[in-house]
């Protein structure tokens, strides 16, 4: 009579065709060593047990998968809240900010960048689409804004909002610039983004543009109304090629002038975290509805 020690060695041989080689970390140890009798009986009862115990397994993963995303959506939240508490955008772009209020910020950026669920944001379908700039630092295309409109008192020129589009290699930074809150412009940023690896980037400027300001006629002041409506007039008067030229707006080029490496650290359908070289982080939220995760993309990397 066989022993259980030749049975279990007999069953080891048997395999199906089109399934590959159970190894010993495949099958739970408690089966191993059980005894079964020999013949048929034997295997349909060893299949069973495997069975159950890979579904037990799999019972036991999925609270700790949901535990994991619950967390991630939590850390989420915490960062959006701490956004608002350090009083958001304008007070980033004012310099108002506290440097306890920074920390705190901080503090939260680093916590959702461990729940990072995409491995190579560089070339995943989230990336693509337009963005709004929450928080920002040194090296960011938001800085230069920053520092240009903190020379200026709030009541002459202020920065509304500032985000990026970002498509097909390409990202257009647009700021919203007021001026004696009544003359509204936008300065415009093109750069080149080259992906160099699954979560690095490089950005090139490319060229800039000072769009044509436009101004609400019901916010001149009545004391200037009257000159507003001269220079009105002065300019629909000009040769229609002049006035091309200034609705197109000035045109800065700036190819080979800056470029930067960055990598993003954290990105799903609707948070972006990139850091800079010098690791300061930019955080920015999707505006638009986010792309199809199952849309191919074929982006090769760059040496």
């Amino acid at each position: 009579m066989a022993s259980p020690h030749a049975s279990i060695s007999s069953l080891s041989s048997i395999r199906s065709p089109r399934s590959p080689p159970l190894s010993s970390n495949a099958v739970p140890s408690f089966l191993l060593h059980s005894r079964f009798p020999s013949g048929g009986r034997c295997r349909r009862l060893l299949c069973r047990r495997l069975c159950r115990a890979m579904v037990q397994q799999a019972a036991q993963g999925a609270p700790a998968i949901y535990a994991k995303e619950m967390e991630r959506l939590s850390a989420k939240e915490s960062l959006l809240l701490a956004f608002k508490d350090s009083g958001g955008f304008e007070a980033l772009v004012t310099g108002k900010t506290t440097d306890m209020q920074r920390i705190d910020v901080n503090e939260r950026i680093t916590g959702l960048e461990r729940l990072n669920p995409t491995p190579r944001p560089t070339t995943s379908p989230f990336l693509e689409g337009r963005w709004n700039f929450e928080w920002f630092g040194s090296g960011s295309p938001g800085l230069a804004a920053t520092i240009l409109f903190q020379r200026f008192p709030s009541t002459l020129a202020t920065l509304s909002k500032l985000d990026a589009f970002i498509k097909d290699g390409t990202a257009r930074i647009t700021a919203n610039v007021k001026l004696l809150n009544s003359i509204e412009s936008k300065v415009i940023l093109s750069t080149k983004l080259s992906v160099e690896g699954p979560l690095r980037l490089k950005e090139e400027y490319i060229e800039g543009i000072i769009e044509t300001p436009s101004v609400s006629e019901q916010a001149v002041p009545e004391q200037l109304k009257s000159a507003f409506g001269q220079v009105v007039n002065t300019v629909q008067q000009l040769p229609v090629p002049i006035k091309d030229v200034i609705a197109g707006g000035l045109r800065v080029p700036l190819a080979g002038s800056y470029q930067r490496l960055m990598m993003i650290s954290y990105l799903d359908e609707e948070i972006l975290i990139i850091r800079d070289a010098s690791g300061v982080p930019e955080v920015l939220t999707r505006l638009d509805s986010p792309p199809s995760p199952l849309e191919p993309n074929t982006t090769d990397y760059e040496s």
